[in-house]
């Protein structure tokens, strides 16, 4: 690794100018210095990753390359030219294109809208729809462009931004936390697509956290550390370890798996069926199974395939299941309310941070209070002394940066968020934790810790179902796996017993033929096994 403060050096004599670059670049906010002194230099048809743990200033930076934040400091020049980018729309009019890890869509709008809004206007509504429909086609990006946004999972609002993006024939194109909801193949379609638009000469500045994609697809990545370029390197000549040594100062601890030692069952699901709430969800049709105390229980699945409509029948925002559906705790909870369900024990992490996590404008102290009510006194008055104790309390417990207790939920990173969130929940020694993607947009050492937590509590006795698309995830932290596809779920499979490209298939509705052949090698080894006694006799 090389360690002078800027990326790449441009070509020899004759060589075509760098795609960007960027020179000095600082942005202060209040409380912290995003962005100090940063150098980098992208050059075209390169792909370059901008790595660095969550609040090390990876996101602002992107911003400030696409006008939506104003540096203090710095000068940015694209294709050799000095250019201050003022907003999004002077971005996409020099080529750079963004897809935030936040998304920045009209819930009330369609897909089609949305992408409209952004593009030039001399293109009637249904010219943008044919070429949303022919652009997810050509990439497999499957999305319905008449859907309204409100109605998709996190997963197909992300399909909608790379395709929004990928419409406007970027040379810059800004990716930040691409896969983080996407299935194994997914991510294998969108790496095609990427090297395809690199060969193109557009350069790609990607961000993740997933360390084996950077080094899969990257050729040139810069390290942030406390909003300072720490150093360059080739990922591809790194391992994940050397990779997190430059992001983090060490690697992430190695998680413990103890044995399982399950206790009694704590949620129950059975005969679960509930149709779609709009015309664009997906019906739930006789979902079994369950999960025991001291045991994590993932459920696997490619986005959009009844994941949020489970969640909300988990979490009481869909109260139509039959009572006897649902138990916790040995009550029947099919129709009870999210308090009814949390004075039971259980607690739930919802996909989505911003606006169900956590109001964005409020401070993490009062974000307490959507889930916690123990800082309110018997009279209903918040004691906020033991309020704002409780929410610093829990900084530092999950090492969560942000500028303190009254520090705005949509002020910190997305990983320091989900820590916060995911803290406030552990925090509560539930008896059932139920969490949709734990480590999403999380860094490699916030994602261990995340994830320690998660086996620590299992380890005490809570029973925890964990919901995600990342199947490196699920196979770390689970003791049993289902897969849920167009609503119906899969027999539960031991993890030990797993595989990644079984996961994979079932993904695809595909379980019955090796559900059918495990039942009949049981009945063989049955059969011969009697066979035996009867000769023995």
């Amino acid at each position: 690794m090389s360690s002078p403060p800027t990326s790449s050096a441009p070509g020899g004599p004759g060589a075509p100018p760098p795609r960007l670059q960027l020179a000095g670049i600082t942005k202060r906010y209040p409380a912290v210095v995003a962005n100090s002194g940063v150098s980098l230099t992208v050059l075209p048809g390169e792909i370059h990753a901008v790595l660095g743990e969550n609040g090390a200033g990876k996101s602002t930076l992107m911003k400030i390359i696409y006008g939506s934040v104003k540096p203090d400091e710095g000068s940015v020049h694209f294709n050799g030219q000095a250019v201050q980018v003022r907003n999004p729309q002077e971005a996409r009019a020099l080529g750079i294109a963004m897809v935030f890890q936040h998304f920045s869509l009209f819930d009330t709008l369609t897909v089609a809208e949305n992408v409209w809004l952004g593009l030039d206007k001399s293109l009637s509504l249904p010219e943008v729809t044919q070429r949303i429909t022919a652009k997810a086609a050509e990439y497999g990006l499957d999305i319905d462009p008449l859907r309204p946004v409100h109605t998709l999972s996190v997963g197909e609002m992300q399909r909608v931004e790379i395709i929004r993006a990928l419409l406007t024939n970027p040379k810059v194109l800004i990716l930040d936390e691409p896969t983080s909801v996407l299935t194994p193949q997914a991510v294998e379609k969108l790496f095609v697509v990427l090297r395809q638009l690199a060969s193109e000469g557009c350069s790609i500045l990607y961000i993740s956290h997933k360390l084996h994609e950077i080094r899969a697809l990257c050729t040139a990545c810069t390290v942030l550390r406390g909003g300072k370029v720490t150093g360059v390197c080739n990922p591809a000549e790194e391992s994940n370890a050397s990779l997190s040594r430059l992001m983090i100062g060490a690697e992430p601890p190695a998680l413990e798996h103890r044995a399982v030692q399950t206790g009694a069952t704590v949620l129950r699901v059975q005969g679960l069926s509930l149709p779609r709430a709009d015309q664009f969800g997906v019906d739930l049709v006789d979902l079994q199974f369950e999960v025991k105390a001291g045991e994590v229980v993932g459920i696997a699945g490619v986005s959009g395939n009844g994941q949020k409509e489970l969640l909300y029948a988990l979490s009481g925002e869909d109260t139509r299941a039959e009572p006897a559906a649902i138990q916790v705790a040995g009550q029947n909870a099919g129709r009870m309310r999210p308090g009814q369900r949390r004075a039971l024990g259980l607690h739930f992490v919802p996909e989505e941070r911003l606006g169900r996590g956590a109001v964005p404008t409020m401070g993490l102290a009062h974000n307490l209070l959507l889930t916690r009510t123990n800082s309110v006194a018997g009279s209903g008055w918040i004691k906020v002394g033991a309020l704002e104790a409780h929410a610093k309390a829990l900084i530092e417990r999950f090492n969560v940066k942000a500028g303190g207790p009254h520090a705005a939920a949509k002020s910190l990173s997305g990983g320091n968020l989900q820590k916060f969130i995911v803290g406030r929940e552990i925090d509560a020694n539930p008896k059932l934790l139920i969490v949709s993607q734990p480590t999403w947009g999380v860094d490699v050492g916030a994602a261990a810790q995340i994830r320690g937590s998660i086996l620590a509590l299992r380890d005490a006795g809570c029973a925890v179902l964990v919901v995600s698309e990342e199947l490196d995830e699920l196979f770390e932290i689970c003791d049993r796996l289902h897969v849920v596809a167009k609503g119906h779920l899969s027999p539960s499979v031991p993890r030990a017993d797993a595989t990644v490209e079984q996961i994979g298939e079932w993904m695809s509705g595909l379980w019955h033929a090796d559900v059918q052949a495990h039942l009949a090698q049981n009945v063989h080894s049955a059969h011969s096994a009697k066979v035996g006694e009867v000769q023995h006799a």
